[in-house]
């Protein structure tokens, strides 16, 4: 799986710190996620991330 977390924020022009405090979650563990870093994610936090970044799962994820 590839977060594209770095192009929606770009394209929203939202920090990751911004990002974080809207959705309630560090900064560390958002950067984990950005960097392709992560084992999983926990489905409430995917719900906030996609509602904060108004977008669905599968804009913020790919498999590839």
């Amino acid at each position: 799986m590839v977060c594209h977390l770095d192009q929606l924020l770009a394209e929203r022009e939202m920090t990751l710190a911004a990002l974080a405090d809207q959705v309630g979650v560090t900064v560390a563990n958002l950067s984990v996620l950005k960097n392709n870093r992560a084992k999983a994610v926990r489905f409430t936090t995917l719900v906030a991330l996609c509602d904060a970044l108004d977008c669905q799962p599968g804009d913020l994820f790919t498999a590839e």
